[in-house]
C-alpha cells in the first residue's frame, strides 16, 4: 500500500472513530436525564410563556421531562451566563433573546460570556415588533410630527429599561431620523406605558402585544411599528420605513441556544423537533396571540442571523455613542 493510500485510510479511520461517539450519543439522547431550558427572565413574560409552550410539546415529542428554570437578572445576562457555563451534554439549553445575545454584548464593555463563541445556535423561535407610542393627549399624529418636534427641542422617550429592545429602538430612531431624543429608562413596560398614558412623558417604544390594549382603548396612539413589515396584531399601523425612516428594522426576538460544544446531531435533532412544534396549528395560534412571527430556520441560518444582529447593534452603539447607564 502506498504512503498516500495509507494516509487516506488512516484519515478515514480516525474520522469514523471520532464520529462514532457523537453518533452514539445522539442516538441515545435524551434518554439519560431530564432536559433543562433556562429562561433568563421571571415567570409570566413572553419569553417564559414561549419556553413553557415549546417545552410542553417537546416533552411529549422526546418522551423525556423538560424543566423550565427561570434565572432572572441583569437583562438576561445571569441566566445566559449560567447556560454558557453548563456542560455541553445536550441536557441544558437557553431561551436566549435579542437582549442576551445582541444588545447587551454590543452595549456592555464587560460580559461574563462571549455571545458569539460560548453558544451553539439551535433555532430562532419568533420575533415581535416594537411600536412608537405617543400619549392620547399629545399633539403628534404622525412620525413626521415627532421628528419635527424633536428637532426643535429634544423629546424624552420611555423604555422598559436600559439595554432593552425598546430602548435601542429609540437609539436607532435618533440615528436614522436625525431626531434628538432623551432616554428615560423604567423598571419594566407597565410603568413606562402608564406614564405615557398619564402624560408624564410624551412617547415610548413598546412591544406590540403590550401596546395593543392601550391603543385599542384610545389612551395612546401607535404611530408606527419598528419592524420591516407590519405587525400582525396592529396591521393598520405603518412601519417606520413606510413613514419615511429608511433602513429601520427592529424586532425583539427569542431563540434556543445550547452551550458551545453540544454535539451537532443533538442540535440538529432539537432544531427539527422544535421546528415541527412551531409549525403545528395549536402553537401557531399561541404565537399569534403573543404577536410572534416565526419563519422556519436551520441552525446555520439562525447563526448567520445572530451575527447580523450583533453587528447591527454594535454599529448603533458606536455611531450613537450609546453608553451603559
Amino acid at each position: 500500500m502506498s504512503v498516500s493510500r495509507r494516509s487516506l485510510v488512516a484519515t478515514l479511520a480516525f474520522a469514523t472513530a471520532t464520529a462514532l461517539p457523537s453518533l452514539a450519543f445522539a442516538q441515545e439522547w435524551p434518554a439519560r436525564q431530564p432536559i433543562r431550558i433556562i429562561v433568563p427572565f421571571a415567570a409570566g413574560g413572553t419569553s417564559d410563556i414561549l419556553a413553557r409552550t415549546v417545552g410542553e410539546k417537546l416533552q411529549a415529542a422526546l418522551k423525556q421531562t423538560v424543566v423550565i428554570e427561570n434565572k432572572a437578572g441583569a437583562g438576561g445576562v445571569i441566566g445566559a451566563d449560567a447556560a454558557a457555563k453548563s456542560a455541553p451534554d445536550g441536557y441544558t439549553f437557553l431561551l436566549g433573546t435579542i437582549a442576551s445575545h445582541a444588545i447587551n454584548p454590543a452595549l456592555q464593555p464587560r460580559m461574563p460570556y462571549d455571545a458569539a463563541k460560548d453558544f451553539a445556535p439551535v433555532i430562532l423561535l419568533g420575533s415581535i415588533s416594537n411600536v412608537l407610542l405617543v400619549g392620547g393627549s399629545q399633539p403628534y399624529k404622525t412620525v413626521a410630527d415627532v421628528v419635527a418636534a424633536a428637532k426643535k427641542e429634544p423629546l424624552p422617550f420611555a423604555s422598559a429599561g436600559q439595554g432593552s429592545s425598546q430602548h435601542m429602538s429609540g437609539e436607532m430612531f435618533k440615528l436614522l431620523a436625525g431626531a434628538p431624543l432623551v432616554h428615560v429608562p423604567y423598571k419594566g413596560s407597565a410603568p413606562a406605558v402608564q406614564d405615557v398614558i398619564g402624560g408624564q412623558i410624551p412617547m415610548s417604544f413598546e412591544t406590540a402585544t403590550v401596546a395593543l390594549p392601550h391603543v385599542q382603548s384610545g389612551k395612546v396612539r401607535a404611530l408606527a411599528v419598528t419592524s420591516a413589515k407590519r405587525s400582525k396584531v396592529l396591521p393598520e399601523v405603518p412601519t417606520l420605513q413606510e413613514a419615511g425612516i429608511a433602513g429601520f428594522d427592529v424586532a425583539s426576538w427569542q431563540a434556543i441556544y445550547a452551550p458551545a460544544g453540544t454535539p451537532a446531531p443533538v442540535v440538529q435533532r432539537l432544531n427539527a423537533e422544535i421546528g415541527k412544534i412551531l409549525a403545528s396549528a395549536e402553537v401557531k395560534a399561541k404565537m399569534d396571540g403573543l404577536g410572534l412571527d416565526h419563519v422556519a430556520n436551520t441552525p446555520e441560518q439562525f447563526a448567520a442571523f445572530g451575527r447580523s444582529e450583533l453587528a447591527k447593534w454594535q454599529k448603533v452603539v458606536k455611531d450613537g455613542n450609546v453608553k451603559p447607564e
